[in-house]
C-alpha cells in the first residue's frame, strides 16, 4: 500500500484517467484491460477530482448519461447520436499513458 492508502493498481488507474487530454476519451478497458469493472468502481468511489467523464463504455455509450454527454460535447468530443465517435475521439493506443 502507498502512503495515500491506495494500492499500486488503483494509483495506476487514477493516473491513466488523469492523463486523458481534453477532446479525447478512453474506454474502461483501455484504462485497465484486465479489470474494466475495477476502473468503474474506482471512479465511482474516489474523492479525487478527475476527468471521469472522459471514460466511456467500449461501444462509446455514456455510463453517466446526459451529464457525461454534455461535458464531452462542451470539450468538443465528436458524438454521433447517443455514442462517442470512438474512431475520432478515442485516445490513440500508440500514445503511451502511465
Amino acid at each position: 500500500m502507498k502512503s495515500n492508502g491506495l494500492d499500486p493498481r488503483a494509483e495506476r488507474i487514477l493516473g491513466r484517467v488523469r492523463a486523458i487530454p481534453v477532446g479525447f476519451v478512453r474506454t474502461y478497458g483501455d484504462i485497465d484491460p484486465k479489470a474494466p469493472r475495477l476502473v468503474g468502481h474506482i471512479l465511482a468511489t474516489t474523492h479525487e477530482r478527475l476527468p471521469w467523464h472522459r471514460v466511456v463504455h467500449a461501444d462509446g455509450t455514456f455510463a453517466m448519461g446526459k451529464r457525461q454527454r454534455d461535458l464531452l460535447l462542451k470539450e468538443g468530443v465528436p458524438i454521433r447520436g447517443d455514442r462517442v465517435d470512438l474512431r475520432q475521439a478515442r485516445l490513440p493506443s500508440s500514445l503511451k499513458i502511465p
